[in-house]
């Protein structure tokens, strides 16, 4: 072989690996990638501070890490440290000093003395739900603000899911929506899947109806879903953040008098969950779907027959997915 085509051989092969490095960066959330690199910049100045070499660690370093953290984080958050270290370790070729059998024991000794138990966020009840919407107004924000409050119930969505929704991931049908997910915490490779979102018996806590409302307010026909607001007032163009679904959720109960603090984003799938699993217990599994557990087929969904009136009964709607029915 020439030197020439030597060369080029060799150009396309480093252009090659290159291109397949480069998708590495997809195979962790972004969350996920930023807490990583949060928890090896604490650990490295760690490092730097006590004279401990970083890359590769010791377990003995590790050891000493865990003894500084245990009581001054929570045990699930000395978890993930420790998963940030590992994952650096691995992208370094180098071996895990966690899984050393004495970080191991160390860490059960951990959990033991300072473990608590997750208490997460507290669901969104039916009457808090209606109070919630009521109070939020005919302003713009006020009307977006009804219209994530009411899909984010009735569809057991988590935040992440409800900001990354755009206007073309909803279709109309007689029964009511259909929303598309196209990513969700249980499906990172995008697959998507399909929920159903059926009519309220009526407009005050009918989630459809809030959307069409919000969208119409907006003239919003096409992009993101939920929108960025400027300090004045006006929504932009765009992604409302997932943060912002929380503070919404904590500003709604704190009108009613309630310690916001307790409720979250989560609060309105939480909310969801508990209810369903309340009133219809023997079909608790079949909330799957609707909580994007389960990946339909796209041939049926199954959601709450009603958000008004308690949930009076957990309905399973039968449907063509009909791919040709017009989008919003």
């Amino acid at each position: 072989m020439d030197d020439d085509r030597w060369r080029h051989t060799v150009t396309d092969f480093t252009t090659a690996l290159t291109d397949a490095q480069a998708y590495t960066a997809y195979s962790y959330a972004t969350n996920t990638r930023d807490a990583y690199a949060s928890d090896w910049q604490q650990f490295t100045t760690w490092c730097a501070q006590h004279q401990r070499r970083a890359l590769p660690a010791t377990p003995e370093t590790i050891l000493g890490y865990i003894g500084t953290l245990a009581t001054q984080v929570r045990v699930t958050t000395l978890d993930r440290r420790l998963c940030g270290i590992a994952f650096h370790h691995r992208q370094a070729r180098q071996p895990d000093p966690t899984a050393d059998p004495e970080v191991a024991t160390m860490l059960r000794g951990v959990r033991r003395k300072h473990g608590s138990p997750s208490l997460g966020k507290a669901p969104i009840t039916v009457d808090m739900l209606r109070a919630m919407v009521l109070a939020c107004g005919t302003s713009s924000r006020g009307t977006q603000e009804r219209a994530v409050f009411l899909l984010g119930f009735a569809g057991a969505f988590r935040r992440s899911e409800l900001v990354a929704l755009r206007v073309d991931d909803l279709t109309v049908v007689p029964e009511g929506l259909i929303v598309r997910v196209r990513r969700s915490k249980n499906d990172q490779e995008g697959h998507g899947f399909a929920k159903g979102i059926p009519h309220g018996t009526e407009h005050a806590t009918c989630a459809v109806w809030a959307v069409r409302m919000w969208l119409t307010t907006a003239g919003i026909r096409s992009g993101h879903l939920f929108r960025a607001f400027t300090p004045h007032g006006q929504h932009t163009r765009r992604p409302l953040p997932a943060y912002a679904v929380g503070r919404m959720v904590q500003r709604a109960v704190q009108r009613q008098g309630l310690d916001s603090t307790r409720y979250g984003g989560h609060s309105l799938r939480a909310g969801f969950v508990s209810l369903v699993g309340i009133l219809v217990l023997p079909q608790f599994r079949e909330i799957g779907l609707a909580a994007g557990r389960e990946h339909p087929i796209a041939k049926q969904f199954k959601a709450c027959a009603s958000i008004h009136g308690a949930l009076d009964h957990f309905e399973t709607i039968h449907i063509p997915f009909r791919l040709s029915v017009a989008p919003w």
